[in-house]
Order: structure tokens, then sequence, then C-alpha cells
């Protein structure tokens, strides 16, 4: 429970909500998910398809950016939720341990980064590749402050390959290996990169994907809740859906 509760604080409580959506496996070593550190176990996957108390769909239309949002049907092979973040997981922006990394914290934080004008987040776990879950986000800003976080980002992780740590409600984890990594997008501008988050004996590779499009920045985080070691990417998939569904709100 220990090691799964410094997990929440390893990558964004949402991303876990999406690992609900993925699977219905036991993580290996036999060790299952502590539903008081993550929104929607893999074990609640069955009732989440079905739409079972507990689950959140998300919903359509509204504002521009919640009709930029993924929602459920949109992409074949993924669910996709809007269930709620658990209370118990820490809420804010972890704050880094160096200050060219911050930038790096701030992205596995609530919103993107603190200028974000706000944020609309979805779950999305995959039904072809066991345990992969996606976190996706759209959040709007002005345009000067969406391009100066693109910037920032790639400075940061130029800055940060031998690792950094990260605290958010006391509770401190570290990231290392942070390595820059090719993927294309249809955005502006992106910025992409994989890192290797660990704390008390767990550890998860995680793969982020961060595009800009005008005022809008979309992120998308990636790891496999069915076994957190294993390399986990962002499908191209996921990526030009949601891209394209804040191009058409636009």
């Amino acid at each position: 429970m220990k090691a799964r509760a410094t997990m929440v604080a390893l990558v964004p409580a949402l991303l876990f909500a999406a690992g609900g959506c993925s699977s219905t496996d036991t993580p290996a070593g036999g060790k299952g998910p502590d539903p008081k550190g993550s929104p929607v176990t893999p074990a609640a996957s069955a009732s989440a398809a079905a739409g079972a108390p507990g689950s959140a769909a998300p919903k359509a239309g509204g504002s521009k950016l919640e009709r930029s949002a993924l929602e459920q049907g949109d992409l074949a092979g993924y669910q996709v939720s809007a269930q709620g973040k658990n209370p118990n997981a820490p809420d804010g922006q972890p704050q880094a341990d160096k200050k060219a990394c911050q930038p790096l914290a701030d992205i596995m934080g609530d919103e993107p980064d603190p200028a974000a004008r706000e944020t609309v987040n979805r779950g999305i776990g995959s039904q072809k590749q066991v345990g992969l879950a996606v976190s996706a986000s759209v959040s709007s800003y002005a345009e000067g402050d969406a391009k100066a976080l693109i910037s920032r980002l790639k400075a940061a992780v130029a800055a940060c390959g031998t690792g950094f740590s990260a605290t958010v409600e006391k509770q401190t984890a570290g990231y290392r290996d942070v390595r820059s990594a090719d993927y294309r997008t249809t955005g502006d501008e992106s910025v992409s990169w994989t890192t290797t988050a660990a704390g008390q004996g767990v550890s998860a590779q995680v793969h982020l994907v961060v595009v800009r499009e005008g005022d809008t920045i979309v992120r998308l985080m990636a790891l496999n809740v069915a076994s957190a070691e294993q390399q986990a990417r962002v499908p191209q998939e996921v990526a030009d859906k949601q891209l394209d569904k804040v191009k058409r709100a636009a």
C-alpha cells in the first residue's frame, strides 16, 4: 500500500485512472494495485467498461476545451474515462530539487504548469495492449505562455538527463534517465521524452509527449500498469486523434 501511494506521487493520479480501463490482469510480481492509491484500479475495468457506478463517461459538448477532449467512442480499441481524482491522491504541482528541472516536475502535476488557464483530463486504457494506460489532457493558455512552456520543457529535458527528484504533499520520488524521444505530431511544436520514475522500491517507465496547437497544450503520458518496468509509448493513434479534436474544436 505504501509503495502504491508512492507511485501516485511519481506520476499523475489520472494516469492510474487510465489504468482502470486497461486491464484486469494483476501486475507482475503478484501485487495488485491499492485502490487508495488510484482513482480506478485495473481490477475495476470491467465495471468501468459497462458504465457501472464508479465510472465516469466524458461529457460531450460544453466548452471549447471539453469539445477538444477525447471521449468514449473516439478511439476503437480504447476506453476513455473522465473519472475524477481520488481524494487520497496528492494534489497540486510537484516541486523539483533542481530549478532547471521544475518544468518536468510541473508536467507531472494536476496541470502542465501554473500558467494553464483551464485543464480537462482523460484516462485512456488500451484494449489492444495489456496494461497500457495513457493520461491525456488539454489545457488552455495565452499563446505566449504555451510557446514558453514548450521552450522550457525542451531546455529541461536537455539539462536533466541525470535525473532529479520532486515532492508533492511531502511525498518525494526520483526521476532518472531523462531522455529525449523521437515522436511525430501534427501540432505547431512538440517535445517528447522518457524517464524512469522510482521510489520506495517501485519504479515505472514513463513516456511523455507535450504538444502545442495554437494556444492549447496537449499533454500525453503513458506507462504499463500491468508491468511498470516495461517500456511504454504513447500510441500514435491516440496523439493523432487528440490533436485532430483540438483542431476541429478551434
